[in-house]
């Protein structure tokens, strides 16, 4: 059997252990990093993920020990010292007027080392703030980690709208580039309640489904485009693309829906009003700054 932990961001590293050793899935270990000593929960690695390992298989990463019943107890004190550390940092930076988000703080198992993690605009000059910190934690070396919004997202975890784990605190490693345009073409309302998640940031599964939008649209009649239906002449209102079928708006005003072999694209235009921008991909009682959703600059920064 092989075992595994996660560290921050989604990287697994397996795990060097002895043959006579008694682990067991989900059982906390403390491992050897290049931070120093942390703590972390073994994962049973599946044969399928084992052979995927023989070919590119990541850094492994020494076990100092299984967690006794003593470590355990230290490691629940060390985790409310680094709530009451992460408050005290926060108050120093607002004393400095820096503009400094935190989002956690995190010893390492022989406390020697805290790093604080931070999102921020700008850049910051934390020189003043570093100083403040080293007396306040007298001989622990600190490190200050700008990180970047969808990097807080996945550190601090939690539900998406689909009642699933965050992708970022499951899978996602690597995070793609995302536009407003995904959700456009996919006939999702630009609504910010809608097509961005926990970071600010617009969703990543955007990403997910889109070339399947687009082979469907290859297909069906686009929307302004004339057509004739079994009812007379029309023009496409929406396309379901989920479902394969379009709107048509008619003649009489009536709007109706069809299958792809039920109307006939015409040439040439229709005159047929409607309204295209707000074909549901506009909310008219919602002011939305495109610009801040697709701001993607150091959302991910990698510094974690």
């Amino acid at each position: 059997m092989k075992f595994a932990i996660r560290v921050i961001k989604n990287q697994f590293h397996p795990l060097k252990v002895s043959s006579d050793a008694n682990i067991k899935h989900g059982q906390l270990v403390l491992v050897k990093t290049d931070k120093g000593e942390e703590v972390f929960k073994v994962f049973l690695v599946n044969s399928e993920i084992q052979k995927l390992w023989e070919k590119h298989q990541p850094e492994p990463l020494s076990i100092v020990r299984i967690m006794t019943p003593e470590d355990l107890a230290v490691y629940e004190e060390q985790k409310k010292l680094e709530v009451a550390a992460f408050y005290k940092c926060r108050e120093l930076a607002q004393r400095r007027n820096l503009v400094m988000q935190f989002s956690q703080a995190r010893y390492t198992f022989d406390r020697k080392k805290i790093t604080f993690y931070y999102t921020a605009p700008e850049r910051v000059d934390f020189r003043e703030l570093l100083k403040d910190l080293t007396q306040e934690f007298k001989k622990v070396r600190i490190d200050l980690r700008h990180i970047g919004v969808r990097d807080e997202t996945s550190i601090l975890q939690g539900q998406g709208i689909c009642g699933q784990d965050y992708c970022c605190c499951r899978f996602l490693k690597k995070f793609e580039p995302v536009n407003t345009k995904l959700a456009k073409d996919q006939g999702i309302p630009i609504s910010p309640a809608k097509i961005t998640g926990a970071c600010g940031r617009l969703l990543c599964c955007l990403n997910y489904e889109y070339k399947n939008y687009l082979d469907v649209a290859k297909i069906l009649p686009p929307v302004g485009s004339g057509v004739m239906t079994p009812e007379g002449l029309g023009r496409v209102f929406m396309v379901n693309f989920l479902k394969k079928t379009v709107n048509v708006k008619l003649e009489d005003g009536k709007i109706k829906e069809y299958q792809k072999n039920d109307i006939e694209m015409i040439d040439g235009e229709v005159n047929i009003d409607i309204d295209i921008n707000n074909n549901l991909n506009y909310q008219d009682d919602e002011v939305v700054d495109i610009k801040s959703l697709e701001d993607d600059k150091n959302s991910s920064t990698g510094n974690i």
